[in-house]
């Protein structure tokens, strides 16, 4: 089986011009679903990762999951006002306009070794901004994690150098 297949094009979507990658179909089959998890953790089980990242709102669904796998940490990082805690927050551009994220200032401890998972890698804004937020308290970055990368918007130059895997690559 390929994950491929279960990844939809949605044209215009959420504006006209964009062609949104749409992982519905992969989260309602559970062996594929299976199948993306066991490609999305098969390297980082010897990292020493402490803490599992998931960006909002798609980086949940498996940045869940792979912190049950490795054992350690599920941390979200959510748009303004989401969190209920005292919180830190990076403003970034996205393909289509901007927006923020934000952290509970207590979810990083200094030295925490970090990966952060979302379900795409394009133009690369998000997971810097939220590269900043760990980095501001005090984590060290193992991995930038992703279902799919969009390679022909370059995202991957925006990580520096950061670590990155894509389960799928566009």
């Amino acid at each position: 089986m390929t994950v491929h297949k279960y990844v939809r094009d949605i044209q215009d979507f959420p504006i006209d011009g964009v062609v949104f990658k749409d992982i519905t179909p992969l989260l309602i089959n559970p062996i594929a679903r299976k199948e993306c998890l066991s490609i999305l953790v098969a390297n980082l089980r010897d990292k020493g990762i402490d803490k599992v990242i998931g960006i909002e709102s798609r980086g949940f669904f498996f940045g869940t999951l792979i912190a049950q796998e490795l054992n350690v940490g599920f941390v979200p990082v959510r748009k303004p006002n989401k969190l209920p805690f005292t919180t830190i927050a990076a403003s970034y551009d996205l393909e289509y306009g901007k927006d923020t994220l934000e952290i509970h200032t207590d979810a990083i401890q200094k030295g925490d070794r970090v990966l952060i998972h979302d379900d795409v890698l394009a133009t690369g804004g998000t997971a810097k901004a939220v590269c900043e937020l760990v980095e501001k308290l005090g984590g060290t970055i193992v991995q930038c994690n992703f279902i799919m990368e969009l390679t022909f918007l370059n995202g991957r130059k925006k990580l520096g150098t950061n670590a990155i895997f894509a389960a799928i690559t566009y």
